[in-house]
């Protein structure tokens, strides 16, 4: 499945990704369009929009695009998620970027990743292992280890 969003990604546009990817959609093909281009492409390609204006996933009821998708592909019960979703949560929203003692590093990162002039796709491609080793750390954080 194709799945679009909007282009020059921050947390959530990197985030969402690896959930997709992991947990609701292993074969997603993720795509980076112009911010006004989204639902257009969305139609045209038959794809899932997420994280922009107008797009079937996004931010609401004062939750990121990542907090929703757990939401509402069932997966609220993995508490080491749920854990991942607070500092994903803080990372994006600037208002609540204290959410988690680990939001402001996430911002960071993401911040530094965007400064390195790659395409989306490689940003994208680089950047997943940050998410790999959060859900893992998160997993430890639950599981008392």
């Amino acid at each position: 499945m194709r799945w679009v969003t909007r282009e020059h990604p921050h947390t959530d546009r990197v985030a969402c990704p690896w959930l997709i990817r992991r947990f609701i959609d292993p074969d997603a093909e993720i795509l980076y369009v112009p911010r006004e281009d989204v639902r257009e492409v969305a139609a045209r390609e038959g794809a899932l929009s997420f994280d922009a204006p107008g797009a079937r996933y996004t931010h609401r009821d004062g939750l990121c695009t990542f907090e929703v998708l757990i939401h509402e592909h069932g997966m609220t019960g993995d508490a080491a998620l749920a854990r991942m979703a607070r500092v994903v949560h803080g990372a994006d929203i600037a208002e609540e970027r204290d959410a988690t003692p680990e939001s402001p590093g996430l911002d960071a990162i993401a911040r530094g990743f965007m400064a390195l002039g790659l395409t989306d796709q490689e940003q994208l491609r680089l950047e997943l292992p940050v998410y790999d080793a959060l859900y893992a750390w998160a997993q430890e954080q639950v599981s008392g280890a």
